[in-house]
């Protein structure tokens, strides 16, 4: 497969992604509680919900995102052949902007990587503040000049921050072309915006913090292991999402849980966890308090919008009841 045909996001694994930033103050645990952080002053969402939010590069989030998944149509189904055209019979154009909608009313202010001309749609014909944080997808094979070019594009859409791409940050460490992401990051700075990285690999933010890449957070997946679609650890390798092989669906996409939560009580820059309920395997009861409890400060959830309020009023009681856990709060 080619290089751009492995970056599709339609070609991904032969599906696409559903469930589905910071200053000099990143990375400091807060010392009031995490529902306290960087609440958004005036927002009519913010009256409205107790949602907590956090502060990345001096810009508030809602620590409950939303997954891009709902924009682009698609979603992770195993082995359901007809999941994806029920998706996209079900979320039409104006559902998409119905649920940002219901979202921001509950406080949900962010979409995750996919959908800025439906969030800035949603915000001019509703006065929303529902803001997005989209990839970048520096490769062995684009230019620096490309990747300027995709992150003027992205600022142009309308952006609160940039992260490397998921699929991108792992094909280009397992490449060891650990110098792209930190080139990509360096010119996400330079435009003055937080800049993170992403990864499905704990290798990832393994080889960014060794190498001293100066990203401001990361977007990492995290759930637990325990379910029947989960593949069996005497199956699992690293970059399996990749490639497949055998016992992987594509709802498993933190091989190794336990190892990713103790890494990340080393690092203290905000963590951004994606693919925490593994394609809808694990409920968001469970699949939220365990990303809350485990280090996670925001997590990336796709969501339908008969999920939307269920969701939002998980959030609260959980980054309530996580506020001691053994990973510091960050941002």
């Amino acid at each position: 497969m080619s290089e751009s045909g492995r970056l599709s996001r339609r070609n991904f694994v032969g599906g696409s992604l559903a469930g589905a930033a910071l200053s000099g103050a990143a990375g400091k645990a807060l010392s009031a509680p995490p529902g306290d952080a960087g609440s958004r002053q005036g927002s009519p969402a913010a009256e409205k919900t107790a949602m907590p939010y956090g502060t990345i590069g001096g810009v508030s989030f809602s620590r409950l995102m939303l997954g891009g998944n709902l924009v682009g149509g698609f979603m992770h189904a195993r082995d359901l052949k007809y999941v994806n055209r029920l998706f996209r019979a079900y979320v039409s154009e104006e559902k998409i902007l119905d649920t940002f909608k219901l979202a921001e009313e509950h406080g949900v202010d962010t979409v995750l990587e996919t959908g800025a001309a439906q969030v800035r749609q949603y915000n001019e014909r509703y006065g929303g503040r529902m803001q997005i944080i989209p990839s970048i997808h520096p490769s062995l094979t684009n230019s620096d000049q490309d990747v300027k070019d995709e992150i003027r594009q992205k600022i142009d859409a309308g952006c609160a921050a940039l992260y490397v791409w998921g699929v991108a940050g792992d094909q280009l460490v397992r490449a060891g072309a650990i110098d792209r992401i930190a080139k990509a990051v360096e010119l996400v700075k330079a435009e003055g915006l937080p800049a993170g990285v992403g990864g499905h690999s704990l290798e990832v933010p393994i080889a960014c913090e060794r190498a001293g890449v100066p990203c401001d957070f990361y977007v990492k997946t995290l759930h637990d292991d325990d379910y029947p679609s989960a593949t069996p650890k005497e199956l699992r390798k690293e970059y399996i999402w990749l490639e497949g092989g055998d016992g992987w669906y594509d709802n498993m996409w933190c091989i190794n849980p336990e190892e990713t939560i103790e890494f990340m009580k080393t690092v203290a820059k905000p963590w951004i966890a994606f693919k925490i309920l593994s394609a809808g395997a694990i409920h968001p009861r469970q699949g939220f308090a365990h990303a809350f409890d485990s280090g996670a400060d925001f997590v990336g959830v796709g969501m339908f919008d008969f999920q939307v309020e269920e969701n939002c009023e998980l959030v609260p009681r959980l980054v309530e009841r996580a506020k001691t856990r053994p990973r510091p709060w960050c941002g």
